[in-house]
């Protein structure tokens, strides 16, 4: 399967002055061969059935180390080729942390024909700290989408032609090492995972299917927290859940 390089490239560019740290060496864990040709290395999900949305919590479980290049986690949907006549085209939202900066908040959009655009959400997330993310087509506009935080819509409609209702959604945690020989280090938490069945929501529990799992990262599934069949009587979303780290 090709993997979805869905990276924060533009962000690198957005806030380059801050993106050139080169360590000498990375954390242990990560072997020479953890990175992609293209240092791309990831750790996550894609669903198992196509969908109109996904949604997750997401939580930065210890401030990630990042030597070059940037650690991210995001949920997220379309690709590389996934557009019209096979153009890129793919919308994300996560938190992502870049060399010697806190994890921020952020939205990523590619548009066929045009390169991703970065769209900074919060500056600062607190390691510990969890945030409510979806992306979701929206139910009068099919190929509109929005991005979400805490319940809101974050951004205005945003139009990916050919869209609805054709793209497998991802969660995964993501590496990028700058072209660098080194290993960034991370470690989040992906909780109560959902698909939209429909355009608007209708959410349904995340059912894996691909895993993306490279060199020197681990994939751990969570079982349900105690109590898990009252919160289920609230909300009928299957509490899958994952973490992601570098090993």
């Amino acid at each position: 399967m090709k993997v979805a390089h869905l990276g924060v490239i533009a962000a690198l560019a957005a806030i380059a002055a801050f993106a050139n740290g080169v360590a000498s060496a990375g954390p242990v864990g990560c072997g020479a061969g953890s990175h992609g040709s293209n240092g791309y290395a990831y750790a996550g999900h894609q669903a198992k059935v196509k969908g109109y949305g996904v949604r997750a919590r997401i939580t930065v479980l210890e401030r990630p180390q990042v030597e070059a290049g940037h650690a991210a986690a995001w949920i997220g949907v379309g690709g590389p080729d996934a557009g019209p006549n096979g153009e890129d085209e793919w919308l994300q939202v996560g938190i992502a942390t870049l060399p010697n900066m806190d994890p921020m908040l952020y939205a990523e959009i590619t548009r066929p024909g045009v390169g991703p655009e970065f769209v900074p959400l919060e500056e600062s997330v607190p390691v510990g700290e969890t945030r409510n993310l979806a992306v979701l087509e929206m139910n009068k506009l099919p190929g509109h989408w929005r991005v979400w935080v805490s319940g809101k819509p974050v951004t205005d409609p945003i139009r990916l032609p050919g869209s609805s209702g054709r793209w497998q959604p991802i969660a995964t945690a993501e590496s990028w090492n700058g072209g660098q020989g080194i290993c960034n280090k991370f470690a989040f938490r992906f909780e109560r995972v959902g698909v939209a069945g429909w355009r608007g929501g209708s959410w349904h529990p995340f059912s894996p299917g691909y895993r993306f799992l490279d060199q020197g990262y681990s994939l751990r599934q969570l079982r349900p927290s105690p109590g898990g069949a009252r919160t289920l009587a609230a909300d009928p979303i299957r509490p899958f859940a994952f973490e992601a780290a570098s090993s």
